[in-house]
């Protein structure tokens, strides 16, 4: 990846999150008070607040990239704005990423507030912020990468479906695995939590907390799995994604 493919990402990114922050600054308050609503019933319940922020920050970072991969692209070509892009020298790696980061800008004061609580609370002691924010980063990517991918291939479908598609597929990736609730109530069934990005992000967040205790060896598995599952999507998005050619 050159400096161009870099800069590119960024110019995309911006144009695709300024005029959205002009329209409606609110936004940025809606999206983090969407994934603090789970919270609510965390506190009502009596369930671990510690692990529900954890949880928080998770969805925040994980359901924006993978919908926005799906929803942006896909009305990005009923507008066109995708063919004027393509008739441009922009590598691909930089659309996806410039597609990804915008809502990540969006969404950063919710992720910030979200990290900052759990740092005032003693549930992410500071010793941990580093390895926190690298799982965010990499469950970030493989959400956005599977979503760029499921968009790109299921180019014949209308935009309402993909929309659907991706609020599904988001909803799904943050509340059906272990990212709000603790992965030791799967019982036997607890090695699922490892092969979604999200609830593996989540238990290595809680890990490096001392929310959650596992081996090391676990740990390292973990840590290659969601590293893997980045990797192969990336390089599955670059070389395999149709692009030019639709």
């Amino acid at each position: 990846m050159n400096i161009k493919t870099v800069k590119d990402a960024f110019i995309i990114a911006a144009l695709k999150s300024i005029p959205d922050l002009k329209r409606n600054p609110s936004m940025m308050i809606l999206i983090g008070l969407i994934s603090a609503f789970p919270l609510f019933f965390i506190v009502v319940f009596g369930g671990q607040v510690s692990g529900g922020l954890v949880g928080a920050m998770i969805a925040n970072i994980s359901f924006i990239g993978l919908a926005a991969a799906i929803q942006d692209i896909s009305f990005d070509r009923y507008m066109k704005i995708r063919e004027m892009i393509v008739a441009m020298p922009v590598h691909p790696v930089s659309y996806a990423i410039g597609v990804a980061m915008a809502p990540l800008f969006i969404s950063a004061p919710g992720l910030i507030f979200f990290i900052c609580l759990a740092i005032a609370i003693g549930a992410l002691p500071l010793v941990s912020l580093g390895w926190t924010v690298v799982a965010l980063i990499l469950c970030w990517a493989a959400g956005s990468s599977i979503g760029f991918i499921i968009s790109t291939y299921l180019r014949n479908a209308s935009v309402y479906t993909l929309n659907n598609m991706a609020n599904i597929l988001g909803l799904g990736l943050v509340f059906l695995p272990p990212v709000y609730y603790p992965e030791e109530l799967l019982g036997t069934y607890r090695w699922i939590a490892i092969v979604f990005p999200t609830s593996n992000a989540t238990g290595l967040i809680r890990f490096y907390a001392g929310l959650t205790k596992m081996p090391v060896e676990t740990v390292l598995l973990r840590w290659i799995i969601l590293a893997a599952t980045v990797i192969v999507a990336v390089i599955f998005l670059s070389f395999k994604t149709r692009w030019r050619e639709d």
